[in-house]
């Protein structure tokens, strides 16, 4: 799939996709086992559409949301204005250059943004991703927390790295910041199995699509990792 072209060209599309993902709520309750989130002040890299933003802005203090997509962006906009909320950032920015102080925040977050690197980069890597969480730990309070939120397998029941590529990014950053690590289950409920391989297609590819329509699914398992760390 050609993300970037996603991310720059169908954020309505992609918002339709995730509206029925973790549909029993796991997300959250993971994140406040990390830390409690309240009145806390968040930054958020690849905030997207606003999925985490809208979750944890009825809780933190303040959220700064940054994405490297406009079109992205304009999406978590509408839906923060809708939600009333008035605690909230958006910044168009680069995960590796965020244009906010130091020490300005109590946790900094990403969800399934910091991976796509791993592609995106193939010689370089590690380098572009150790930016970014270096990025993190930049605009981190002493004794700040960084969360690291990425895909342990979409339609897969026990956590499982999609590819060799992701499990290499993911062994190296646990053997180089010595992170914190578990994984939850958050998986989709759709309407019908046609609406599934209607909205994951696009995304996901065929292979997904078409098996949700053989086997008949309305509920898709996903597993999400996530690692954290210390300031």
């Amino acid at each position: 799939m050609d993300f970037k072209t996603i991310y720059a060209t169908k954020a309505e599309t992609y918002e339709a996709m995730i509206a029925p993902e973790d549909y029993q709520g796991n997300l959250l309750p993971a994140l406040e086992r990390i830390r409690p989130f309240t009145q806390q002040n968040v930054v958020e890299f690849g905030a997207g559409t606003g999925r985490l933003t809208c979750l944890l802005a009825p809780l933190v203090g303040h959220i700064y949301a940054c994405d490297g997509s406009a079109h992205m962006l304009s999406v978590a906009e509408r839906k923060l204005q809708a939600g009333g909320w008035q605690n909230w950032q958006l910044h168009h920015a680069d995960n590796a250059n965020l244009p906010l102080p130091d020490n300005s925040a109590n946790i900094a977050i990403e969800g399934w943004s910091f991976a796509h690197a791993r592609g995106w980069f193939p010689d370089r890597w590690q380098q572009e991703i150790g930016q970014m969480i270096a990025e993190m730990r930049r605009v981190l309070k002493p004794g700040g927390t960084f969360i690291l939120l990425e895909t342990l397998g979409t339609g897969f029941a026990e956590p499982t790295p999609p590819n060799p590529d992701l499990a290499e990014l993911y062994a190296w950053w646990h053997e180089k910041y010595q992170l914190n690590h578990t994984w939850i289950r958050t998986d989709y409920r759709f309407n019908s199995p046609e609406e599934g391989a209607h909205l994951t297609r696009f995304f996901f590819g065929d292979e997904l699509a078409d098996r949700i329509l053989a086997e008949q699914m309305t509920i898709l398992p996903e597993c999400t990792g996530i690692w954290w760390g210390a300031a």
